[in-house]
Parts: structure tokens; C-alpha cells; sequence
């Protein structure tokens, strides 16, 4: 049986992120069989779409594909969009597509992220003097999501870090949907009695969101010039990295594949999240899948809300019913939601639909349902994307 490899990105606005993906796949096949085919596709944005990338396969004569999230951590694009791509095209073209877990928290994506604050260590020693590590404060950006169990994995990475690599202090931030934001959380951060900061964004590759990490940095650190701020790079094609998602392809092979999901909200009772358990599994980005790195929200010059990097201010809404601001106000109204990704999607429609699903994603049930998300509970939060509206052009 012919094997076929799938690497399923999130698709960016930034064709740095695009071209940096696109690397890394090519860079995989020296970790993988020799004679396993392999290719790649997007979930939204950027082209190529994932249906491509499985066609290229079929095409190549691959029989049984195996396929994974390009993603760091679990949320609704690893647990519910690929899966629900995946499923529906498996179905139409009657081929045998499994799909593996996120790169996840893992040994060798540690050793990776360490390597990267070394990295950012070793140039803030070189110009301006060490810093004893009990004197750093270390700050780990996560992407954000409403899913508890990815922002949780967050979390558990940088206290790995922090007691791997002895910190002084740690903090944990993200980028968007949870809180605290970056901003909130480095203004807190400042306040803390350390020498040096180093931010350290637990991303895999570059685009809008790291550009902002890096702007709240650079806009906290003005206002805070006692204390030295470094930014840390992100994880990208580390060759750690590339070994994990490697693992990832081949355990599938296995007698007993790794379960995914162990604390999934759509399976379990999660404290704050238990509605959600049973939710429909679907993808909603087939509205922006493919629009390419050119889409709304990637160009911060023409935005009437910021200046020199995107702070995420157009993911929230007005009090008018669904009318959204940034750089979605000129789209009609219907249903607006945040994908963390830095801006707000439109819905403008609802149907309905029986479906089952699986992919390790079964959530045992098969009903109709109309097509949205679940708000997310702590939308209020003030440390969270309500802490974007000071950001805001005067």
C-alpha cells in the first residue's frame, strides 16, 4: 500500500509564515521513509488548500494517507476543521486517511524551545553582560484558543521551562481569545523586581502574531527602560521540531496509536466549558480557505485602528448587534466570530446537516445543527481581548 503523508497547516495572511511552512515540509522527508509521499495544504488563507495537497497524493497512486495538524497544541482547528476536511474528503474519493496527534508537549519540543531562549540568552550576554538566570524573568506566548486544554499546555510548557532552565520568576501570556493578552501581561511583568525579561513566543513560525508579540514588547519595554528586554525567537524548522512531527506520522503505524485529546471539552466536562461536550464536529473556515496571504487583516498600513503592528483590536465587536469593527466594518452584518488568529470572521449564514465524524475526534453523536461556534466564557475577561480597546488610533 502506497503511503501518503498530509501536513495540515492553519494557513496565515504572512507569506513569511507561508514560505516558512512550506520549508519545513520540505525539509521533513529525510525524517520519514523514503518512499512515502509527501505534501502539504492550508486550512484557510493560504493556497495550497488541504483538499490539493490530498489530490497531489491520490494522484501519485497513494492508497493510505497519514496525516497530522502542523500546529503546536490542540485546539478547534486540530480538533474539529482538519478532521472535519479530512473526514468529508476520505468519504468522497473512498481512501483511507488517519490522522495523528499535534506536535503536543513533548521532550524534544522542549529541548527545541530551550535551545531558541539559549539562543536569546547567549546575545543579550554578549551585548550587555550576563544576567544570573535567578535574576531573568521568563515570559512564554502562547497562541490562545477557547479550548482549556491547549491554553493549559501553555502553561505546563513554560513551567517545564521555568524549572528546567531556573528562572527567577515565570509568567505565561497569549496572543489572542484567552487572557492574559501579551500587553496586560508584560505591563504586570514590570512591575516583578527582575533585571531581564525574555519573551519567548511558543509559535512555530512568523506572521501577524508574532509581529504583535514583538510590538507589545517593544511598546512595554519603552515604558520600562530599567529592565532589559529580549526577544526570544520562535521554534520554527528546529531540527527537534522536525523529529516530533516525524513521531507523529509514524506512531500512527503502531499496534496502539497515542489517544488524542485526553481533556478534550467536546468529550469531557471541562470546569467553565461544560456545554460543550457532545459539540458538532465541523469546520467553519471554507468562507477564507484560500484567499491567499492578501486576505483582510493583513495589511496594518491601511487600518484605521493600528499603527505598527495589528493588536488584535478588530476581533472585538461594537454594542450594536454584530456589527464589527477594524478591519471587517465594511462587511454586512450576520454571525461574527473569533478564530485567534487576529481578526473576526463573518458568518452569514446557518444550515443544517447530519454528520459522524472520527479521526480520535469522535464525540458520539450524529444530529443536524446549525453551523456556530459556542461563545467563549470569559469573553469579558479585562486581561483578555477587551484590553485591546486602549490600543485604539486616537
Amino acid at each position: 500500500m502506497k503511503t501518503g503523508v498530509m501536513i495540515c497547516g492553519h494557513g496565515s495572511r504572512s507569506q513569511s509564515a507561508v514560505d516558512e511552512f512550506r520549508l519545513l515540509a520540505e525539509k521533513l522527508p529525510p525524517y520519514l521513509p523514503a518512499d512515502w509521499e509527501i505534501d502539504y495544504g492550508y486550512l484557510e488563507f493560504a493556497n495550497p488548500v488541504i483538499r490539493v495537497g490530498l489530490d497531489n497524493l491520490r494522484n501519485k497512486g497513494c492508497e493510505r494517507i497519514l496525516a497530522v495538524p502542523g500546529m503546536l497544541l490542540a485546539a478547534m482547528h486540530a480538533k474539529n476543521d482538519i478532521p472535519t476536511v479530512l473526514n468529508t474528503y476520505a468519504a468522497e474519493h473512498g481512501i483511507d486517511i488517519t490522522y495523528g496527534r499535534e506536535l503536543g508537549v513533548d521532550a524534544k519540543m522542549l529541548d527545541a524551545a530551550a535551545e531558541r531562549i539559549r539562543e536569546a540568552i547567549d546575545a543579550a550576554n554578549a551585548e550587555h553582560g550576563e544576567v544570573p538566570l535567578h535574576e531573568t524573568c521568563l515570559v512564554v506566548i502562547g497562541r490562545g484558543a477557547s479550548d482549556p486544554d491547549a491554553n493549559g499546555n501553555v502553561s505546563k510548557i513554560a513551567r517545564m521551562l521555568w524549572e528546567g532552565m531556573g528562572f527567577g520568576w515565570c509568567e505565561v501570556g497569549y496572543s489572542g481569545v484567552t487572557f492574559p493578552l501579551v500587553e496586560p501581561c508584560l505591563t504586570h511583568v514590570a512591575r516583578l523586581p527582575y533585571k531581564r525579561v525574555i519573551v519567548f513566543p511558543y509559535f512555530l513560525f512568523s506572521g501577524i502574531l508574532i509581529d504583535r508579540i514583538y510590538g507589545f514588547t517593544d511598546q512595554v519595554a519603552s515604558s520600562h527602560p530599567a529592565i532589559q528586554w529580549i526577544k526570544a525567537p520562535y521554534l520554527g524548522d528546529h531540527p527537534k521540531v522536525l523529529e516530533t512531527f516525524a513521531e507523529r506520522l509514524t506512531e500512527q503505524l503502531g499496534e496502539a496509536p497515542p489517544p488524542t485529546c485526553g481533556t478534550c471539552k467536546y468529550r469531557t466536562a471541562i470546569l467553565g466549558f461544560e456545554a460543550e461536550v457532545g459539540s458538532p464536529q465541523e469546520s467553519h473556515h471554507h468562507h477564507v480557505e484560500g484567499q491567499g496571504a492578501s486576505a483582510p487583516g493583513s495589511n496594518v498600513a491601511d487600518c484605521r485602528l493600528c499603527d505598527d503592528f495589528c493588536t488584535g483590536l478588530c476581533r472585538l465587536v461594537d454594542q450594536t448587534p454584530a456589527q464589527p469593527v477594524g478591519h471587517m466594518a465594511h462587511m454586512p452584518k450576520g454571525e461574527w466570530h473569533d478564530h485567534g488568529d487576529g481578526n473576526v470572521h463573518f458568518h452569514g449564514h446557518s444550515h443544517n446537516h447530519g454528520h459522524s465524524h472520527n479521526h480520535g475526534h469522535n464525540h458520539g453523536h450524529d444530529h443536524d445543527h446549525d453551523h456556530h461556534h459556542a461563545p467563549y466564557p470569559h469573553a469579558d475577561h479585562p486581561l483578555g481581548p477587551l484590553s485591546a480597546l486602549k490600543t485604539k488610533k486616537t
